[in-house]
């Protein structure tokens, strides 16, 4: 099993493994935490969109609406991107349309390939047990921040590689810088980030729970999937 890391979305058509693999989205702070967060909540499924345009759309089909922009939430959403406040929640049944700044881009960027998980801090021993079982070259996709390189994701890519190091080997240098990333970190990955300029971004906005909260490990067990462009745990 090889395992790849693509830094950022825009790096991703460039990647060598191509076809017959999973693709694991990732996007710390938050939408992939708030993903998974919404799912031990009891949400039935979730449709993540790169665009606000179509959340009209599946209101009118009974969804309810979640819109983050710049990590903040959009006026007139009924959910924003907070995976805390999810918890808090009875989200029991509730189907939910998701866009996101990058988490939902980068989650739809990855649905080409032949299975597309969503992968971060909050269900990491749960993921890498799906990998294990399934046994298929993967290449892990940073959601980054419009594109651009982050740490926080890189570093939850390298703790993903260490926990599959019995049965799967880096792929290329991004795979090993990320493990090379992890191993310095992995004693205080929060304390780490500190110095990520997306930890201060949301930090200005008074969501300093949800930081600490996105470094936590398998705080929700759960492997969200995508299929036909709908997220659900399917075991």
């Amino acid at each position: 099993m090889r395992i790849e890391v693509s830094l950022t979305p825009a790096l991703y058509p460039f990647r060598t493994i191509t076809s017959g693999h999973t693709t694991v989205a990732i996007d710390v702070l938050r939408a992939t935490t708030a993903v998974c967060a919404a799912f031990q909540a009891g949400c039935r499924e979730v449709v993540p969109l790169d665009s606000l345009e179509p959340l009209a759309h599946y209101r009118q089909l009974g969804y309810k609406s979640a819109a983050e922009r710049g990590g903040k939430k959009l006026d007139g959403a009924e959910y924003g991107n907070s995976p805390t406040e999810y918890l808090r929640m009875d989200m029991n049944g509730v189907k939910l349309a998701y866009s996101t700044t990058n988490g939902t881009v980068c989650i739809l960027r990855g649905a080409d390939a032949e299975l597309t998980l969503v992968g971060s801090f909050a269900n990491l021993s749960a993921l890498a047990g799906r990998l294990k079982a399934d046994n298929r070259d993967t290449v892990l996709l940073c959601s980054g921040w419009q594109n651009d390189f982050c740490i926080e994701d890189t570093l939850m890519a390298g703790a993903l590689i260490e926990k599959l190091a019995d049965t799967a080997k880096p792929h290329g240098d991004a795979a090993t810088m990320a493990l090379a990333m992890w191993q310095m970190a992995k004693d205080d990955p929060y304390g780490y980030c500190q110095r990520a300029s997306h930890v201060h971004r949301l930090e200005g906005f008074g969501a300093g729970n949800d930081i600490v909260f996105a470094f936590k490990h398998d705080t929700c067990p759960v492997v969200p999937e995508l299929n036909n462009g709908v997220l659900k745990i399917t075991n």
